[in-house]
C-alpha cells in the first residue's frame, strides 16, 4: 500500500464577512473549532497544528503515514517503537474531537501517541477517519471497521509496502482504543465486531478495549453535566457537547440514539453484547464523569469485565491538551495503567 503524501497549497485569506457573503449565515458553531454555514459549508480553524510524521530521535519511535482507503481518504499514522521485543502488541487508536474536528496529524496526538508507544512498547496505528457534519455517523464507525480489515489484509497478504511494520507486529494481541469521540468509535467498532463474534477478522485477534473519557450522551442530564462548570484545562462544556451531537448524529436522531447513549432503553442490552475486556479512563473534572461511571457500572452489572480509574484534578482531554504539572503526572499514571491492562 502506498505511503501518504501531501502537498502545500496556498489559499486566499477570507474574513468571516466574506464567508457569510459566499455561504450564508452560520447555523452551528463551537467557538474557535468549527462553523457550519446554512449552505453546508464548514470552516475548521487550525487551532492545533498538523505535523509530519517526523519525531525526535530520542523517542526511539519510527513514524510513517499510510493510506487505508483512497476513496474515503482514510489514512493512518504509525508509531513503531525501536525496542528489543521480537513482536509488539498493536493498539489501533481513534482521536477525539466530537466527531467533527481533529486529526491523527494534530501535534498533540502525534506527541502523546509516540510517548505512549515507547512507554507501553506497543505499535500504534492512529486512524484518520472522516468527520461530521459532512460525514455523519456511522461514517467514522465504517472507517474504523475498514481500518481493522485493512490491518487483517496486510497480515494475510504480506504486502511489500507494509513489511516494515508487519514483521514486528503480534497480530494475536490487538487492542482498540481512543479518547472522547474516538473512544466512542472504538466502543462501537468493537460492538460491530462482537455482533459477528469476530469471524470477519480472523486470524486477527482482539484482546481488549481502552476508552479514555468516552464521549457518550443522553437526553436526561447527569449531575456532572448539569452542575460542573467547564474547568480550566478541560476541553469540553455542555453547549459544545450538544452541538457535536447535533452535527454528528443522523438527521432526526436525539441523544438517546444508541450511538450516543449505549444505555438507552429499547435497543440491544449490554447483556446481549459480547464485549471485549474494557479499561475506562475517567477525569474527575470532566462533565462526562458521571456518564462514564454509569457506563462502567452498567458493564459490571451486565457481567462484563471492566476496569476503571478516575484521575483526580484533571479535565477532559488533559492528556493531550494540558501542560500543567498535575496533568503530566496523571498522564504518566494513565500510561502505566494502559501498560498493565495490555500486559494481562
Amino acid at each position: 500500500m502506498a505511503a501518504l503524501t501531501s502537498s502545500l497549497r496556498l489559499h486566499p485569506q477570507f474574513t468571516s464577512k466574506d464567508y457569510e457573503q459566499h455561504h450564508g449565515s452560520v447555523v452551528e458553531e463551537i467557538e474557535g473549532l468549527i462553523k457550519v454555514h446554512i449552505d453546508g459549508h464548514v470552516e475548521r480553524p487550525q487551532i492545533v497544528p498538523c505535523v509530519t510524521p517526523a519525531l525526535s530521535p530520542e523517542l526511539n519511535v519510527i513514524s510513517r503515514d499510510m493510506v487505508i482507503d483512497h476513496v474515503t481518504n482514510t489514512w493512518a499514522r504509525f508509531c513503531v517503537p525501536i525496542c528489543h521485543k521480537q513482536k509488539l502488541p498493536l493498539l489501533i487508536y481513534f482521536h477525539g474531537g466530537g466527531f467533527c474536528v481533529g486529526s491523527a496529524a494534530w501535534s498533540c496526538y502525534h506527541e502523546f501517541l509516540a510517548r505512549l508507544s515507547t512507554r507501553v512498547e506497543c505499535m500504534i496505528i492512529s486512524v484518520n477517519y472522516r468527520l461530521a457534519p459532512e460525514n455523519p455517523l456511522p461514517a467514522p464507525y465504517d472507517d474504523g471497521l475498514k481500518a481493522l480489515m485493512w490491518v487483517k489484509n496486510q497480515m494475510i497478504y504480506n504486502y511489500e509496502a507494509s513489511k516494515w511494520w508487519t514483521v514486528k507486529c503480534n497480530f494475536s494481541s490487538v487492542f482498540l482504543a481512543g479518547d472522547s469521540a474516538g473512544a466512542n468509535i472504538a466502543y462501537n467498532v468493537a460492538a460491530r465486531v462482537a455482533a459477528y463474534e469476530g469471524a470477519n477478522l480472523r486470524p486477527l485477534s482482539l484482546k481488549g478495549l481502552i476508552l479514555i473519557q468516552p464521549f457518550f450522551g443522553g437526553e436526561v442530564r447527569t449531575v456532572s453535566e448539569k452542575c460542573m462548570a467547564q474547568s480550566h484545562g478541560s476541553a469540553l462544556n455542555l453547549a459544545a457537547s450538544d452541538t457535536y451531537w447535533r452535527l454528528a448524529l443522523p438527521s432526526g436522531a436525539d441523544r438517546d440514539h444508541p450511538w450516543c447513549n449505549p444505555l438507552a432503553k429499547g435497543y440491544m442490552t449490554l447483556e446481549e453484547l459480547k464485549l471485549l475486556p474494557t479499561l475506562v479512563c475517567i477525569s474527575e473534572m470532566d462533565i462526562l464523569k458521571d456518564r462514564n461511571l454509569e457506563f462502567c457500572d452498567a458493564l459490571g452489572k451486565a457481567g462484563k469485565r471492566v476496569e476503571y480509574v478516575v484521575y483526580k484534578g484533571v479535565g477532559h482531554a488533559f492528556q493531550i491538551l494540558s501542560k500543567s504539572q498535575v496533568s503530566k503526572s496523571r498522564t504518566n499514571e494513565m500510561m502505566a495503567r494502559i501498560n498493565s491492562f495490555m500486559a494481562l
